[in-house]
């Protein structure tokens, strides 16, 4: 697979507040990689340095360009887009699609029209009268007439039910990507995307603290449900986080064999998100 970003040390100071502290990490070609941490983490950062909207040191490829020099020429493989629910309210769909053909040299016109004709959309119908469900379909008909290499999603469905987040990514995974393409998402809702992302890169502080396949995750992290009497023989392994549920007590443990762990109860793959508040708050409850 070929590199798609190289990133070394990054650094970003806004005054003398770090936003970035030495992060380092590699996106590989045709992978989907959740960016996850809290708030105030870098992630909105890290997003800015890759498409060339801030000033960092270290070293930073993206698409074998350097966003702070050549941002112009990487822009024609990018496409970013952040928040769907938030469009002008008198914006027609004509105006979005002629907007986007305008600043975009990889849309294709007719790719777009092609999918809204499978809508209700009507191309002089106004974003005011639409619902939430058409500004989503609105949304993926332009992104997927762009020919992008990467796609960066910021929080591409705050504000949107559950049933219009899942067809915004369902949609994102049967219509655009591919083995060509590369998607990089952060959102809070980590739950909604697990299943369709290939890696995950944890953020905290500014510093990358887990970069990893969601294979190696599998493999690597391991949650137990300890029976009582195997209760002193599981502390000794050192797990990462414990929590109670039903009366048994539920530990994580890190580079641990299942082959050893299944010895001590029932075994699972944590979440995404348990995997998430361990990592960062060493606790979850």
């Amino acid at each position: 697979m070929n590199t798609v970003i190289q990133a070394k040390s990054l650094k970003k100071f806004y005054g003398k507040q770090a936003a970035l502290k030495e992060a380092s990490f590699e996106v590989k070609s045709g992978r989907i990689v959740g960016l996850i941490g809290p708030n105030g983490s870098g992630k909105t950062t890290t997003l800015k340095a890759l498409l060339g909207l801030t000033q960092f040191e270290g070293e930073l490829s993206v698409l074998g360009m350097d966003p702070r020099t050549q941002r112009d020429e990487l822009m024609r493989d990018v496409c970013f887009i952040a928040d769907v629910a938030i469009l002008p309210r008198w914006l027609k769909v004509r105006d979005a699609i002629d907007f986007v053909a305008g600043v975009h040299p990889r849309f294709n016109r007719e790719k777009a029209e092609r999918y809204l004709a499978h809508t209700k959309l009507s191309p002089d119908m106004k974003v005011k009268a639409m619902s939430k469900g058409m500004i989503v379909q609105l949304h993926l008909a332009l992104v997927m007439a762009i020919d992008a290499r990467l796609l960066v999603l910021d929080e591409p469905t705050l504000g949107l039910d559950i049933l219009y987040r899942k067809q915004f990514y369902q949609n994102l995974l049967e219509d655009y990507f591919d083995e060509n393409r590369t998607i990089i998402i952060t959102t809070h809702q980590i739950e909604e995307v697990e299943h369709i992302l290939t890696d995950l890169l944890f953020i905290r502080e500014g510093q990358i603290t887990l970069s990893a396949s969601m294979d190696e995750i599998t493999d690597r992290y391991t949650e137990v449900m300890v029976e009582p009497q195997h209760m002193v023989a599981a502390n000794a392994l050192q797990p990462m986080t414990q929590r109670t549920v039903f009366g048994k007590a539920v530990m994580l443990f890190d580079g641990v064999s299942r082959k050893q762990l299944e010895l001590f109860g029932e075994l699972r793959t944590p979440s995404v998100a348990d995997l998430f508040v361990a990592s960062m708050k060493g606790t979850y409850e």
